[in-house]
């Protein structure tokens, strides 16, 4: 039906809403956290935690949506959310001292287990499945 949303979250795309879910948790729990008692300390991690939180609620309401609108807007936010893990991971190696704390996506996530720079990569193949799966079976 042309009406119809393309579902998003079946198969792997329900875990990567569940895991995209924990890390607004934890992403936005720490953050929020940290800009409360503490902002003046580190304040440009502590913005960019945040900053990740809000991309991680974005991705997975998109994926909750569905449709082509949702999967196009959420295939922008992964590649961004990419970009983003691989500049600051790399800053927060090659210049420690501009991180007096972490955040979610230094060391390209090793605080997190690496799932920061996984979690895009493996958001951005199932998207792009998604899409091909919607144009075979239209």
């Amino acid at each position: 039906m042309a009406g119809e949303r393309t579902r998003l979250i079946k198969g792997p795309g329900l875990l990567l809403v569940w895991l995209y879910g924990v890390m607004v948790v934890g992403a936005l729990s720490r953050s929020v956290y940290q800009i409360s008692t503490e902002f003046d300390r580190a304040p440009l991690a502590y913005a960019l935690s945040l900053l990740a939180a809000l991309v991680y609620a974005f991705i997975t309401y998109t994926l909750v949506r569905g449709g082509e609108t949702a999967r196009r807007a959420a295939l922008a936010c992964c590649a961004a959310e990419l970009v983003g893990v691989v500049v600051v991971g790399a800053w927060t190696l090659a210049e420690p001292s501009a991180f007096p704390d972490a955040t979610v996506w230094s060391d390209f996530g090793m605080g997190y287990l690496f799932i920061p720079v996984l979690l895009p990569v493996t958001a951005l193949f199932w998207l792009r499945r998604a899409r091909t799966e919607a144009k075979t079976a239209a």
